[in-house]
C-alpha cells in the first residue's frame, strides 16, 4: 500500500485531470516496472506504490473520498474499514451485464426475471436478495491473460473472482449467489464485480489485437536483424527487416488477446528507429562525409 500522498507518488497536481493523471502513471510505469526492472526490489516497491496511488486517482469515486479525507492513501476507510464496495448500488436497468460463458459461477441475466416470475407469469412467493456491487482493479496482462483474485467485503468475508481471459476495461463480472441472502430464504442475490484494467507501459489493447511502439537501433534499421520483442505471454523473437524506418508495422500472429473462443488476435510492432542517448563522434564522421545523406531528402512528397 502507499506510504505516502498519491498526488506526490505519481507528481502531479490535486486538481489535475484523468488524463493528466494517466499520463503521469505511463511515464513512472516506463521506469518502474517489474518486467524492466528483473530483480530490483526498490523498483518493484516503487511500482507497488504507484499502482496504489494511481488506483485511487483514477477512480473518480475514490478520488474525491480521498479529497474529502474519507479514505487515507492505501485506500482505506476513516473510521470504518472498507475495501472494494465503493459505490452505491444502482436500479436494476441501469447496468449492462456481461455473461462469462464457461464459468460455472457466472450465470446469464435473463435469469434474474425467471426468479420473480413462473412461466405462467404469476410472481414467486419468495423474494431474491439484492445484488451488491463491487469494483476491482487488475493489472493489464492479467485482464489479457485471465487470472484469478480474492476481494474482501465490508464485513469481513471473502470471494474468489475468477478473470476470464480477454476481460475488457469496464466489464461487469456476475457471480451468482454470491450476494446478499433473501430474507424469507428465497435465492440470494449476486455479485456484480466491474473491472478496471491498469494501462500497461508499453502495450496498448485494440479490440482483440496488441499495439507496441517497438524501438529499434540505428544499426539494426539499416542492416536488419533478429530482435527480442515482448508480448503479453512472454518475449518471442522478430524480423528486423533491412532498411526499416519509422512507423513502418510489422505483425506478430496470435500474440493479441483471446477470445470465447480461445483464439487470439495479433500483436502489430510500430518500429521507433532510436540514436543513441549520447552524441556519438564515430556516426557524426561518417554521415557528415555520406554522399547519399546529403542528398537525400525525405520531405520531398510534401513538397519541401
Amino acid at each position: 500500500m502507499a506510504s505516502a500522498d498519491p498526488y506526490e507518488i505519481l507528481g502531479v497536481a490535486r486538481d489535475a485531470s484523468p488524463k493528466d493523471i494517466q499520463k503521469a502513471y505511463r511515464r513512472l510505469a516506463k521506469k518502474l516496472h517489474p518486467d524492466l526492472n528483473p530483480g530490483d526490489k526498490e523498483a518493484q516497491r516503487k511500482f507497488q506504490d504507484l499502482s496504489a496511488a494511481y488506483d485511487i486517482l483514477s477512480d473518480e469515486t475514490k478520488r474525491a473520498r480521498f479529497d474529502r479525507g474519507e479514505i487515507d492513501e492505501s485506500g482505506t476507510e476513516r473510521p470504518q474499514q472498507r475495501y472494494y464496495r465503493d459505490f452505491a448500488q444502482a436500479g436494476a436497468g441501469s447496468q449492462r451485464y456481461e455473461n462469462s460463458s464457461g464459468f460455472a459461477d457466472f450465470e446469464d441475466a435473463s435469469d434474474i426475471f425467471s426468479t420473480f416470475f413462473s412461466q405462467g407469469g404469476r410472481r414467486n412467493s419468495r423474494s431474491r436478495g439484492g445484488d451488491r456491487r463491487y469494483r476491482l482493479e487488475v493489472d493489464f496482462l492479467d485482464a489479457v491473460n485471465g487470472a484469478s483474485r480474492r476481494i474482501t467485503l465490508p464485513e469481513g468475508a471473502t470471494i474468489d473472482v475468477v478473470i476470464p481471459p480477454g476481460t475488457r476495461d469496464g466489464q461487469t463480472l456476475r457471480l451468482a449467489g454470491k450476494g446478499d441472502p433473501a430474507p424469507d430464504g428465497g435465492k440470494a442475490g449476486d455479485a456484480l464485480i466491474e473491472i478496471t484494467v491498469r494501462p500497461h507501459p508499453f502495450f496498448n489493447r485494440d479490440g482483440r489485437d496488441i499495439r507496441l511502439d517497438l524501438p529499434i537501433s540505428l544499426t539494426e534499421a539499416v542492416l536488419g536483424g533478429k530482435v527480442t520483442v515482448p508480448t503479453p505471454t512472454g518475449p518471442v523473437t522478430a524480423t528486423i527487416p533491412k532498411g526499416s524506418n519509422t512507423g513502418k508495422t510489422l505483425r506478430l500472429k496470435g500474440k493479441g488477446v483471446p477470445g470465447r473462443d480461445g483464439r487470439r488476435g495479433e500483436e502489430y510492432l510500430t518500429l521507433q528507429v532510436m540514436l543513441p542517448d549520447a552524441p556519438d563522434a564515430e556516426l557524426e564522421a561518417f554521415v557528415s562525409q555520406w554522399p547519399a545523406g546529403r542528398s537525400h531528402n525525405p520531405r520531398r512528397k510534401m513538397g519541401l
